[in-house]
Protein backbone atom coordinates (compact mmCIF):
# COMPACT_ATOMS: atom_id res chain seq x y z
CA UNK A 1 0.00 0.00 0.00
CA UNK A 2 0.92 3.62 -0.56
CA UNK A 3 -0.10 6.57 0.52
CA UNK A 4 0.70 10.24 -0.85
CA UNK A 5 0.33 11.94 2.28
CA UNK A 6 2.97 12.21 4.99
CA UNK A 7 2.15 10.53 8.26
CA UNK A 8 0.65 13.32 10.50
CA UNK A 9 -0.48 11.19 13.65
CA UNK A 10 -0.53 7.81 15.32
CA UNK A 11 -3.41 6.81 17.17
CA UNK A 12 -3.06 3.94 19.73
CA UNK A 13 -5.57 1.46 21.84
CA UNK A 14 -4.32 1.01 24.97
CA UNK A 15 -4.81 -2.17 26.74
CA UNK A 16 -2.66 -4.58 24.62
CA UNK A 17 -1.48 -2.40 22.01
CA UNK A 18 0.10 0.38 24.27
CA UNK A 19 0.24 -0.72 27.50
CA UNK A 20 0.66 -4.32 28.47
CA UNK A 21 -2.40 -4.10 31.76
CA UNK A 22 -2.85 -7.83 31.48
CA UNK A 23 -0.97 -8.71 34.52
CA UNK A 24 -2.68 -6.06 36.60
CA UNK A 25 -5.83 -7.87 35.95
CA UNK A 26 -4.44 -11.60 36.14
CA UNK A 27 -3.91 -10.73 40.18
CA UNK A 28 -7.12 -8.48 40.64
CA UNK A 29 -9.15 -11.16 39.16
CA UNK A 30 -7.51 -13.95 40.74
CA UNK A 31 -8.02 -12.04 44.11
CA UNK A 32 -11.79 -12.00 43.63
CA UNK A 33 -11.64 -15.73 43.17
CA UNK A 34 -9.98 -16.39 46.35
CA UNK A 35 -12.25 -14.05 48.08
CA UNK A 36 -15.31 -16.20 46.50
CA UNK A 37 -13.31 -19.49 46.91
CA UNK A 38 -12.60 -20.66 44.13
CA UNK A 39 -9.48 -21.43 42.60
CA UNK A 40 -7.17 -19.34 40.63
CA UNK A 41 -6.80 -19.06 36.68
CA UNK A 42 -3.94 -19.26 34.94
CA UNK A 43 -2.08 -16.09 33.57
CA UNK A 44 -2.90 -16.96 29.58
CA UNK A 45 -6.64 -17.05 29.25
CA UNK A 46 -6.53 -13.57 31.49
CA UNK A 47 -4.86 -12.21 29.32
CA UNK A 48 -6.76 -13.27 25.84
CA UNK A 49 -9.41 -11.34 27.49
CA UNK A 50 -8.24 -8.34 29.02
CA UNK A 51 -9.35 -6.48 25.72
CA UNK A 52 -13.26 -6.92 26.40
CA UNK A 53 -13.54 -5.29 29.48
CA UNK A 54 -14.30 -6.15 33.05
CA UNK A 55 -17.61 -8.54 32.02
CA UNK A 56 -15.55 -10.69 30.31
CA UNK A 57 -12.96 -11.47 32.46
CA UNK A 58 -15.68 -12.13 35.31
CA UNK A 59 -17.88 -14.54 32.52
CA UNK A 60 -14.09 -15.90 32.44
CA UNK A 61 -13.47 -16.49 36.03
CA UNK A 62 -17.31 -17.08 36.91
CA UNK A 63 -18.96 -18.72 34.24
CA UNK A 64 -21.53 -16.06 34.58
CA UNK A 65 -23.37 -13.98 32.00
CA UNK A 66 -24.02 -10.07 32.35
CA UNK A 67 -27.75 -9.79 34.16
CA UNK A 68 -27.31 -13.53 35.86
CA UNK A 69 -27.44 -13.26 39.88
CA UNK A 70 -24.24 -12.07 41.68
CA UNK A 71 -22.74 -10.66 37.88
CA UNK A 72 -22.46 -6.88 39.08
CA UNK A 73 -21.81 -7.02 42.25
CA UNK A 74 -18.67 -9.08 41.06
CA UNK A 75 -17.85 -6.97 38.36
CA UNK A 76 -17.87 -4.08 40.74
CA UNK A 77 -15.78 -5.90 43.10
CA UNK A 78 -13.88 -6.70 39.91
CA UNK A 79 -13.31 -2.63 39.28
CA UNK A 80 -12.81 -1.98 42.89
CA UNK A 81 -9.92 -4.28 43.57
CA UNK A 82 -8.13 -2.97 40.10
CA UNK A 83 -8.29 0.77 40.96
CA UNK A 84 -6.54 -0.23 44.27
CA UNK A 85 -3.77 -1.33 42.53
CA UNK A 86 -4.27 0.48 39.40
CA UNK A 87 -0.80 0.49 37.00
CA UNK A 88 1.09 -1.41 40.25
CA UNK A 89 2.51 -4.20 37.02
CA UNK A 90 1.60 -2.19 33.92
CA UNK A 91 4.37 -1.67 31.47
CA UNK A 92 4.51 -0.67 27.94
CA UNK A 93 5.46 -3.01 25.14
CA UNK A 94 8.72 -3.51 24.51
CA UNK A 95 9.17 -1.41 21.41
CA UNK A 96 6.51 1.40 22.62
CA UNK A 97 8.45 3.73 24.59
CA UNK A 98 11.04 4.02 21.88
CA UNK A 99 8.78 4.44 19.33
CA UNK A 100 7.16 7.24 21.11
CA UNK A 101 10.28 9.17 21.89
CA UNK A 102 11.38 9.04 17.95
CA UNK A 103 7.68 9.94 17.33
CA UNK A 104 8.09 13.15 19.08
CA UNK A 105 11.37 13.68 18.22
CA UNK A 106 10.06 13.66 14.36
CA UNK A 107 7.33 16.37 15.39
CA UNK A 108 4.70 13.62 15.28
CA UNK A 109 1.67 13.68 17.53
CA UNK A 110 0.63 10.67 19.17
CA UNK A 111 -2.82 9.67 21.40
CA UNK A 112 -5.13 7.22 22.99
CA UNK A 113 -8.32 5.98 22.13
CA UNK A 114 -9.37 3.40 24.16
CA UNK A 115 -12.83 1.92 25.33
CA UNK A 116 -11.47 1.83 29.22
CA UNK A 117 -13.31 4.37 30.85
CA UNK A 118 -11.64 8.07 31.74
CA UNK A 119 -11.46 6.80 35.82
CA UNK A 120 -9.12 4.19 34.82
CA UNK A 121 -6.86 5.71 31.49
CA UNK A 122 -6.24 9.05 32.65
CA UNK A 123 -4.78 8.34 36.31
CA UNK A 124 -2.48 5.17 34.63
CA UNK A 125 -1.19 7.15 31.84
CA UNK A 126 -0.74 9.95 34.24
CA UNK A 127 1.59 7.54 36.70
CA UNK A 128 2.93 5.62 33.85
CA UNK A 129 3.87 9.72 32.48
CA UNK A 130 2.43 9.63 29.36
CA UNK A 131 -0.17 11.86 30.35
CA UNK A 132 1.47 15.04 29.24
CA UNK A 133 2.77 13.36 26.54
CA UNK A 134 -0.55 12.65 24.45
CA UNK A 135 -1.43 14.92 22.23
CA UNK A 136 -5.20 13.41 22.76
CA UNK A 137 -6.80 10.88 24.84
CA UNK A 138 -10.52 9.88 23.99
CA UNK A 139 -12.68 7.72 26.64
CA UNK A 140 -15.76 6.05 25.85
CA UNK A 141 -17.68 8.53 28.63
CA UNK A 142 -16.12 11.31 26.22
CA UNK A 143 -18.54 10.55 23.31
CA UNK A 144 -22.08 9.17 22.27
CA UNK A 145 -20.88 6.30 21.10
CA UNK A 146 -17.28 3.53 21.38
CA UNK A 147 -15.39 1.99 19.23
CA UNK A 148 -16.07 0.44 16.57
CA UNK A 149 -18.02 3.68 16.23
CA UNK A 150 -15.65 6.63 13.93
CA UNK A 151 -17.00 9.03 16.16
CA UNK A 152 -14.17 8.67 19.36
CA UNK A 153 -11.67 8.33 16.64
CA UNK A 154 -12.69 11.79 14.46
CA UNK A 155 -12.28 13.13 18.29
CA UNK A 156 -9.08 12.37 18.66
CA UNK A 157 -7.85 13.71 15.34
CA UNK A 158 -9.87 17.34 15.94
CA UNK A 159 -7.75 17.35 19.02
CA UNK A 160 -4.38 16.49 17.63
CA UNK A 161 -5.23 18.39 14.40
CA UNK A 162 -4.79 15.84 11.89
CA UNK A 163 -6.99 14.53 9.33
CA UNK A 164 -7.72 11.36 9.53
CA UNK A 165 -5.99 10.36 5.68
CA UNK A 166 -2.77 11.15 7.62
CA UNK A 167 -3.45 9.21 11.19
CA UNK A 168 -2.70 5.83 11.59
CA UNK A 169 -4.79 3.66 14.52
CA UNK A 170 -2.72 0.55 16.20
CA UNK A 171 -5.15 -2.21 18.06
CA UNK A 172 -5.35 -5.50 19.17
CA UNK A 173 -8.57 -6.17 18.72
CA UNK A 174 -11.24 -6.24 15.44
CA UNK A 175 -13.19 -3.47 16.52
CA UNK A 176 -9.51 -1.45 17.02
CA UNK A 177 -9.45 -2.35 13.38
CA UNK A 178 -13.13 -1.62 12.43
CA UNK A 179 -13.50 1.77 14.23
CA UNK A 180 -9.75 2.80 12.13
CA UNK A 181 -12.00 1.54 8.65
CA UNK A 182 -15.20 3.40 10.13
CA UNK A 183 -13.06 6.80 10.19
CA UNK A 184 -10.98 6.79 7.51
CA UNK A 185 -7.48 5.71 8.84
CA UNK A 186 -5.02 3.27 7.79
CA UNK A 187 -4.71 0.46 10.42
CA UNK A 188 -2.33 -1.66 12.16
CA UNK A 189 -2.98 -4.79 14.18
CA UNK A 190 -1.13 -5.53 16.73
CA UNK A 191 -0.81 -8.88 17.21
CA UNK A 192 1.83 -8.81 19.58
CA UNK A 193 -1.60 -7.77 22.16
CA UNK A 194 -4.28 -9.94 23.69
CA UNK A 195 -5.68 -11.66 21.05
CA UNK A 196 -7.46 -14.95 21.47
CA UNK A 197 -6.24 -18.03 20.98
CA UNK A 198 -7.26 -19.81 17.13
CA UNK A 199 -8.41 -16.10 16.57
CA UNK A 200 -8.36 -15.35 12.38
CA UNK A 201 -7.44 -11.92 12.70
CA UNK A 202 -6.79 -11.70 8.90
CA UNK A 203 -10.43 -11.25 8.51
CA UNK A 204 -10.35 -7.79 10.57
CA UNK A 205 -8.68 -6.81 6.78
CA UNK A 206 -6.10 -4.55 8.55
CA UNK A 207 -3.80 -2.24 6.28
CA UNK A 208 -0.46 -3.82 7.95
CA UNK A 209 0.05 -6.30 11.08
CA UNK A 210 3.34 -6.34 13.77
CA UNK A 211 4.32 -8.68 16.08
CA UNK A 212 6.37 -6.64 17.71
CA UNK A 213 5.92 -2.53 18.52
CA UNK A 214 9.57 -2.35 16.60
CA UNK A 215 7.89 -3.31 13.48
CA UNK A 216 5.60 -0.15 13.36
CA UNK A 217 8.37 2.27 13.31
CA UNK A 218 10.19 -0.09 10.11
CA UNK A 219 6.56 -0.22 8.21
CA UNK A 220 6.47 3.45 8.70
CA UNK A 221 9.67 4.02 6.61
CA UNK A 222 9.11 1.53 4.43
CA UNK A 223 6.11 3.33 3.33
CA UNK A 224 7.95 6.83 3.07
CA UNK A 225 5.63 8.35 5.14
CA UNK A 226 7.78 9.40 8.46
CA UNK A 227 8.14 12.46 7.68
CA UNK A 228 7.85 15.78 9.67
CA UNK A 229 5.04 17.75 8.61
CA UNK A 230 1.96 20.38 8.96
CA UNK A 231 -0.88 18.66 10.30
Amino acid sequence: MSNPLPLGCVLFDLDGTLLDTAPDFIKVLNRLLEEQQRPPLDDAPIRATVSNGARALVSLGFGLTEGEPGFEPLRERLLTLYEERLGEFTRPFDGIDPLLSTLEARGIPWGVVTNKPSRYTLPLLEKLGYRSRCATVVCPDQVSHSKPHPEPMLLACQQAACIPARTVYIGDHERDIKAGHNAGMPTIAALYGYLEAGLDWRRWRATHQVNHASEILQWFEALDWYCPGHN
